[in-house]
């Protein structure tokens, strides 16, 4: 089963001036973390450890039948 993730923006004040979020769908934290790298690519080194981070604590949501897995929408400023 696969679960809709809500991930907090991880890019600090100023850089991201307020922050956001990141819709996800995936089958675990893993998955969601490795989706995000390819979302936003150009911050993996300087920002890695808060994207796992922020995945584990982010709030998820079963989905019943099957989705593909993917970044689904994002908000962030």
């Amino acid at each position: 089963m696969k679960s809709l993730y809500i991930v907090d923006y991880w890019v600090g004040f100023p850089s991201s001036e307020y922050g956001g979020t990141i819709n996800v769908v995936a089958k675990d934290d893993n998955e969601c973390h490795d989706l995000l790298l390819e979302w936003r690519d150009e911050y993996v080194e300087s920002f890695d450890d808060r994207i796992m981070a922020n995945v584990v604590k982010a709030p998820r949501f079963l989905i019943v039948g099957e989705e593909e897995s993917r970044v689904v929408d994002s908000f962030v400023t």
